[in-house]
């Protein structure tokens, strides 16, 4: 699991990290870590936190979070129907 995330990470990452090349990795990942308002030691920040955040960083703040999308309902009446197995999928 970890090698899937390191992976996903990777990917994320390096197209992001060229656009602002005049920055180290560790200046980058402060800076992603500050956008995404982690407010500790950088030796903290986690992988999900950069992931979620990278996913995130280009997209409206209303969009819905990449892992909570399968999920989400747009009406609250079919959530509520789905979730006491009324509706089937």
């Amino acid at each position: 699991m970890k090698c899937h995330r390191v992976n996903e990470l990777m990917e994320l990452i390096l197209p992001a990290w060229q656009k602002q090349s005049d920055l180290n990795l560790l200046q980058f990942l402060q800076q992603l870590g500050q956008e995404a308002g982690f407010t500790g030691e950088l030796v903290d920040l986690s992988d999900e936190i950069l992931i979620y955040h990278l996913k995130m960083r280009d997209s409206a703040k209303t969009e819905v979070i990449p892992g909570l999308k399968k999920d989400y309902e747009e009406d609250f009446k079919t959530a509520l129907l789905k979730a006491r197995g009324i509706i089937k999928d």
